[in-house]
């Protein structure tokens, strides 16, 4: 049972919850940039080469379809092209290039609004009672 509650204890702190929906919040905005990258700057950037940037590829081996006899027996099987797919790899690579520079942004105004908080000074604290209490008789004793 020690170990549950230390795993709770553990999983309960601040951090791991942070990281939490942090994880969760980077999903959602990994999918915006990714709308963002194939809606806009992919066709944008298709512009320059006249189609989907998206698809463009390398053709190593075209695909062969499948061939048949007169009696419906397969010769030949169907076989998919063989093609290096580099439109989708460098969408993805902008992709990555936009949430990398966002996350950037992000830790640096976190990181400013931590320098603002360590900037100011902290109030003093306020006496205790016994303190107050002690303030007033001295106060009294000087009339």
């Amino acid at each position: 049972m020690a170990f549950f509650k230390e795993f709770k204890e553990f999983a309960m702190r601040g951090n791991l919850v942070d990281i939490a929906v942090a994880f969760v919040m980077g999903a959602a905005f990994g999918r915006v940039v990714t709308s963002f990258t194939e809606g806009v700057v992919a066709p944008i950037i298709g512009l320059l080469g006249g189609k989907d940037f998206s698809q463009n590829k390398l053709i190593l081996k075209d695909a062969v379809s499948e061939a048949k006899d007169a009696a419906g027996n397969i010769i030949t099987a169907a076989q998919a092209e063989v093609a290096v797919k580099w439109g989708a790899f460098l969408t993805a690579v902008i992709d990555f290039i936009i949430v990398a520079f966002v996350m950037f942004l992000v830790i640096k105004m976190i990181n400013a609004m931590k320098k603002k908080q360590e900037a100011a000074p902290a109030a003093p604290p306020e006496p205790s009672s016994t303190d107050k209490l002690l303030m007033e008789i001295r106060d009294s004793l000087k009339k």
